[in-house]
């Protein structure tokens, strides 16, 4: 999505079995992050995105990282390994028809408050990059 544009974000079973919904994102920023278990950038920038959600969270920061794995339990079991809490689900065909991927991976898309995208990101992002998200929040 282009900048400026809206971005909704449908309802989602999270990996933990939790559900996120999109209301409760209203007037919050939100950061989307796809990405898969076997990434090699995605290695590299989850770590700094999961620090950047413990950061902020207490701000209003809202994350939701999204598995393109082929299925949900490979991305547990890298999420579990990694020690990772960050809010993940996996995209299922049915969120991907409502929420596409855009191109590259990893994909980091900040919705503002207003909800509409104010940063999109395609590849790795270095740690200073992650923690500039923080400017939205």
């Amino acid at each position: 999505p282009a900048l400026g544009a809206p971005l909704d974000a449908p309802p989602v079973e999270r990996l933990d079995g939790t559900h996120f919904d999109p209301r409760g994102a209203d007037g919050r920023v939100l950061l989307l992050y796809w990405w898969a278990s076997w990434c090699p950038f995605c290695a590299e920038t989850t770590p700094h995105v999961e620090a950047l959600w413990r950061a902020q969270r207490t701000r209003g920061l809202m994350v939701l990282a999204l598995s393109i794995d082929t299925g949900p339990q490979p991305a547990r079991d890298y999420l579990a390994r990694r020690g990772y809490t960050l809010p993940a689900a996996w995209v299922t065909p049915a969120l991907h028809r409502a929420l596409p991927k855009p191109r590259g991976l990893p994909v980091t898309l900040v919705r503002g408050r207003d909800g509409r995208v104010r940063q999109a990101e395609a590849g790795q992002l270095f740690p200073e990059d992650v923690q500039a998200l923080a400017r939205h929040v």
